[in-house]
């Protein structure tokens, strides 16, 4: 694990785990990996079923994805997903949780269940056998305790890890002592939300100099490789004059899949603001530093967001500067 960072900017809340032992989950008979690429069901509708609704992008699926694994696994559920989550994450990782057939879907009596972003004590005594859990989930406080079984269901093909690599390696040079560094800045309709809906902000060019230089004041050799949705303003905001700052795709945005297998196979993460950020520094391991305190206090995103189930106690935490907001030239 990470070491503890020194720099702990506010407390964290403490979030309990509910684990309490339950059957370990086998495959049910009547489920057949229907093929390599779409394992599926056979025979009448088994004797309960869980699963999650397919909602949002990469960083939202994974989070649904894996509160979906231990919940059911918390209350002695066999999981299942949609064939949407399946198109997803399947070219992606290495998931073993089964599918349900399209055409099955429309004919579960499922009971829908809402779940907020962090857990609950009663998620851990959800009645129903065909349960739905419904919402966008994304905090270690769901499945943390599960960790390494939560990294095996994320774990890469073959191929894209082998992509990843090979394109690290590219970028080695002469360095003997390399530490690679994945810089995720996200922008896109962020650009508009943070303001308009959120009263937040995104991460401006000071955060991204202050967080590479935590790690070129830590390592020797670092090396920076920066992925975004939106490349163009990375370019004219991230000082790349010191030779050690790559723009993943020759500075055009790539596909979100090889964007996330780049930053995982960092030693290091430096993440703006959300889901496939959070996600990269998750399963990279190493030391994250994150934007903190980035909405007002008055946000409506604090009620649904809570920043200490969001980012894991170890890492670090820049605050965002506010007075852009304050001054109404956010954006």
């Amino acid at each position: 694990p990470p070491p503890l960072s020194s720099l702990p900017l506010f407390p964290h809340t403490h979030f309990p785990f509910y684990s309490p032992p339950s059957p370990r989950l086998g495959s049910p008979s009547l489920i057949i990996a229907g093929s390599h690429d779409c394992p599926g069901l056979l025979g009448p509708l088994p004797d309960g079923m869980w699963t999650v609704n397919s909602a949002g992008r990469l960083g939202n699926q994974m989070g649904e994805y894996a509160t979906l694994y231990a919940l059911a696994k918390m209350n002695g559920r066999q999981a299942y997903i949609l064939p949407e989550m399946h198109w997803q994450l399947a070219p992606l990782f290495r998931i073993t949780l089964p599918v349900i057939p399209g055409d099955m879907v429309q004919s579960v009596p499922w009971k829908d269940y809402e779940l907020h972003d962090w857990m609950s004590e009663e998620y851990g005594h959800i009645e129903g056998k065909y349960v739905r859990l419904m919402g966008y989930p994304c905090s270690w406080t769901f499945y943390h305790h599960l960790r390494q079984e939560i990294l095996q269901e994320f774990s890469f093909h073959d191929h894209v890890k082998k992509e990843a690599n090979q394109y690290l390696a590219g970028l080695r040079g002469q360095r003997r002592n390399v530490t690679y560094v994945g810089v995720h800045v996200r922008r896109g309709d962020y650009i508009q939300e943070m303001a308009k809906h959120w009263k937040g902000v995104l991460a401006d060019k000071a955060y991204l100099e202050k967080a590479m230089g935590y790690f070129r004041a830590k390592y020797q050799e670092p090396v920076f490789v920066v992925t975004s949705n939106g490349m163009e303003w990375c370019r004219e905001n991230i000082n790349a004059s010191r030779g050690d700052v790559y723009f993943s795709g020759d500075g055009k945005e790539s596909s979100p899949g090889r964007d996330f297998a780049l930053l995982v196979h960092c030693n290091h993460t430096i993440m703006t603001i959300g889901t496939f950020g959070i996600w990269a520094g998750y399963l990279a391991g190493g030391e994250t530093i994150y934007l903190a305190n980035y909405t007002l206090p008055d946000s409506p995103f604090l009620k649904i967001f809570k920043p200490a189930a969001a980012f894991l106690p170890q890492w670090i935490g820049i605050n965002a500067d506010l007075s852009p907001l304050r001054s109404g030239t956010s954006g």
